[in-house]
């Protein structure tokens, strides 16, 4: 896991104390993380600061319980599927497989498949950035309790994706 501010004030993203100067400063405080280390990482959120407003307001309808439950039925969807399939003890979580166990579990249909190949070029995704949207896609689909990856899973894993600086200047350029 990794935090990290999206510049060197960390005001990037606030309207009240907004950076002075953005975005130069993002880029150059961002650009210090190198492709391959972005490319790794699977989940990239932004976490805004919170308001005294935001404090004040009733609890969300999902609680950490309800949450911390539907993570467990998740893990035991995929320790259930990895064991039939038998694959190796240690590949028991959609984060631990790879290859043709990944590609046993995660079929795209055909719009999922477009998704991807898209993505891939405008993201330019490595082979392991490639592989990590599809790992994310299938969790989120056991989170919902589905049996199938859909192209609205994969949209949702590319979501949480973020180009390096690098990137997204070649991207742009």
């Amino acid at each position: 896991m990794l935090a990290t501010r999206l510049c060197r004030c960390g005001y990037l993203d606030d309207p009240a104390l907004a950076c002075g100067r953005a975005p130069k400063c993002a880029l150059d405080y961002q650009s210090k993380i190198s492709g391959p280390l972005y490319d790794r990482m699977d989940l990239h959120v932004d976490v805004p600061a919170v308001s005294a407003s935001d404090l004040t307001l009733p609890s969300p309808a999902e609680t950490s319980a309800d949450v911390a439950a539907r993570v467990f039925r998740a893990r035991e969807v995929q320790h259930r599927r990895y064991s039939a399939l038998g694959a190796p003890e240690a590949v028991r979580v959609n984060a631990r497989a790879d290859g043709k166990i990944l590609e046993a579990v995660v079929r795209l249909d055909t719009s999922g498949r477009i998704l991807m190949e898209r993505a891939t070029d405008r993201m330019r995704l490595s082979a392991r950035g490639y592989h990590r949207v599809l790992r994310v896609a299938r969790t989120l689909a056991d989170l919902e309790g589905a049996s199938d990856v859909t192209s609205s899973h994969i949209a949702e894993a590319l979501t949480y994706r973020r180009m390096s600086p690098h990137m997204a200047m070649t991207a742009a350029g």
